[in-house]
C-alpha cells in the first residue's frame, strides 16, 4: 500500500526509535514540521522514516546532531563544499579509530599467544606472562595510566 502520510508512532516504529525521538528531531528541525490531521495527529511524509534512520546511523558513526543538520540541509555549491569537508573530517576520524583498534587487536593477540605458550609449556604451574609483564612495567614506572 502506497501511503502519503504516517502518524508519529508509525514513523518511530518504522525507523526503530521512540516517539519521543521523532518529536525531538522535529523540534531540532532535523525533520520537516509535520502537518496535522483533522484529529490533530502529526502526519509525516513517507520519506521521514528513512530520514530518521539516516540520522540514527549518522549518530552511531559519531556525527553530532548539529553536524547531521548540516548534512540534511539543502543548498548550493558552498554548502556542498562544507558537507564534503565535514565528511572528510569524519572519515579521517574513523580511519584513526580503526588504526587504534587494529593495533589494540594485535596487542591482544600477542598476549593471547604468550598465555597459550605458557600454559602449554607449564600447565598448572604456569605464571601468566601478561600479568608478569604488567607488574614489571608498573614497578619501573613505564605503565601508562
Amino acid at each position: 500500500m502506497d501511503r502519503t502520510a504516517f502518524r508519529i508512532g508509525e514513523v518511530a516504529s518504522g525507523a526503530g526509535v521512540s516517539v519521543d525521538t521523532v518529536r525531538y528531531y522535529e523540534r531540532l528541525k532535523l525533520l520537516p514540521r509535520a502537518s496535522r490531521s483533522s484529529g490533530n495527529f502529526r502526519l509525516f511524509a513517507p520519506e521521514s522514516i528513512e530520514r530518521v534512520r539516516f540520522i540514527k546511523q549518522a549518530q552511531e558513526l559519531g556525527l553530532t546532531l548539529e553536524e547531521i543538520k548540516g548534512l540534511l540541509a539543502t543548498g548550493g555549491a558552498d554548502e556542498c563544499r562544507r558537507v564534503r569537508d565535514l565528511l572528510s573530517e569524519k572519515i579521517e576520524e574513523l580511519d584513526t579509530k580503526m588504526r587504534v583498534i587494529k593495533e589494540f587487536r594485535r596487542t591482544l593477540a600477542r598476549h593471547h599467544a604468550a598465555c597459550k605458550r605458557e600454559l602449554e609449556a607449564r600447565g598448572n604451574s604456569a605464571c601468566c606472562p601478561v600479568v608478569m609483564e604488567a607488574g614489571k612495567q608498573s614497578r619501573s614506572g613505564r605503565l601508562d595510566r
